[in-house]
């Protein structure tokens, strides 16, 4: 078995063999969501036979997480897909809320204890292993960044730091006095990071020998121009190491060191689809494009058919990777709820992102879109800041060059308007890259 697997009896079985896996856990989950989800028995009223084929998935509609959030306002404050005893949740989380109402994430102790198995698995791809120091810099609240990322990384045999977010300069010291080797954050947190080391001049980013960053909570990851951005800066490898959703699997993907795409890790508890604008199912297959759609292979307490993650995937690879994993592979090209209409084409923040990028020496790689009324638009309105070498003087023609960037990428002109260098703020938790205001 190769070495570098946390779970190589699983991770390392041949495509046939993982979907054998999937088709004997099915059943025993299909008669937990008959007998027990009020929420199912409702919206499949007639439609829920005693078996059901794994293949036969199709037939049944999709779940959104509009439907989520009336089940919860209507039975506070699980919502009537709860599928347990109220007795059996042993922990309770929120999601941050950023799209509508917050939704009441439960599991019961076998949930938590997979959760973490599977987050340990996509950690231990990126790289992090015993003997690691790894610092996690996510908030210790409600959100499950913090605590269940925690379990997660413990999962890998690595020594966790709960540092948390906020108090930068403790970080850095804390970072040094430890032995620190290896990050746990957002990947716009460097940047904070980074403007603290400039105005205190003491060290450089290098100068700190964390060897990995683990990153996770903000798109954008797969561009190789910031990864390299960060890599050069740092000296660590970055990794795209924490990709999921709370109310699904809070980490079920992540990259290795021989891809920039990421494995999907959790064939034995999420059976995946990829459906096409209108909803056909597509075969997971190299080059297809469409919306991730998961299920529940042995979810407990809040268990989920066919919902709609609204991430538009494309699939990259299907064979093993050179690591070891025969998961297949893919990118997150966008959100469908994050996408914008600029005259006929469609536009993610991911695009925008990945075309600024390409620029490091004229942009900082901080920048916003803002989108004024509903849309559709007619360009693309840029606030971008100026690399922080740029004199003022070049900021007409670097407007120009991002401008004409922006458009190769994406399809859709744009106006870009240049800020000064660390205008932008700089969180340790999530950025938005879009400022939504009035008409």
């Amino acid at each position: 078995m190769p070495d570098g697997l946390l779970h190589p009896e699983f991770e390392s079985l041949i495509p046939a063999a993982r979907l054998a896996v999937q088709r004997s856990l099915w059943p025993a989950q299909w008669d937990h969501v008959r007998r027990h989800s009020v929420f199912y028995g409702r919206k499949l009223a007639g439609r829920m036979p005693a078996t059901l084929a794994l293949d036969a998935l199709e037939s049944l509609p999709f779940t959104d997480k509009d439907e989520l959030r009336d089940s919860q306002a209507a039975d506070s404050p699980f919502g009537d897909y709860i599928a347990c005893p109220p007795g059996a949740v042993v922990r309770l989380h929120r999601t941050s809320g950023t799209t509508g109402r917050a939704l009441q994430l439960a599991n019961t102790a076998a949930d938590v204890a997979w959760i973490a198995r599977i987050g340990g698995r996509a950690l231990y791809a990126s790289g992090l292993r015993p003997g690691d120091r790894v610092v996690h810099c996510l908030n210790y609240c409600l959100w499950t960044g913090g605590v269940t990322d925690h379990v997660a990384l413990e999962a890998t045999g690595a020594c966790v730091v709960p540092f948390g977010v906020g108090n930068t300069r403790e970080l850095i010291a804390a970072i040094v006095e430890l032995g620190v080797t290896a990050i746990s954050c957002t990947p716009s947190y460097p940047a904070l990071i980074e403007k603290v080391l400039r105005e205190d001049g003491a060290r450089a980013p290098r100068e700190l020998g964390l060897r990995l960053a683990l990153f996770g909570g903000e798109a954008g990851l797969d561009n190789p121009e910031f990864r390299a951005r960060l890599a050069d800066t740092w000296g660590f490898a970055p990794r795209n190491a924490n990709y999921g959703m709370s109310e699904v699997l809070s980490n079920f993907g992540s990259q290795c060191e021989h891809t920039g795409d990421l494995h999907f890790h959790a064939d034995d508890f999420l059976h995946a689809e990829i459906v096409d604008a209108t909803g056909t199912p597509l075969p997971i297959r190299e080059g297809a494009v469409g919306e991730l759609v998961c299920t529940h292979l042995r979810k407990q307490c809040q268990p989920l058919l066919r919902y709609r993650t609204r991430d538009i995937v494309t699939v990259t690879g299907t064979g093993p990777c050179a690591c070891g994993r025969t998961a297949w592979r893919f990118r997150v090209t966008g959100r469908a709820d994050d996408m914008f209409v600029v005259r006929g084409v469609n536009v993610f923040p991911t695009a925008v992102q990945s075309a600024l990028a390409q620029h490091p020496a004229i942009a900082s790689g901080q920048f916003r879109i803002v989108l004024a009324g509903p849309g559709p638009y007619d360009r693309i309105d840029l606030r971008v800041e100026a690399a922080a070498a740029l004199p003022e003087a070049r900021w007409p023609d670097a407007a120009k060059a991002l401008e004409a960037g922006v458009r190769r990428v994406t399809g859709a002109g744009a106006v870009v308007t240049m800020l000064a260098p660390e205008t932008l703020p700089r969180t340790a938790g999530k950025t938005s890259w879009i400022e939504r205001r009035p008409a």
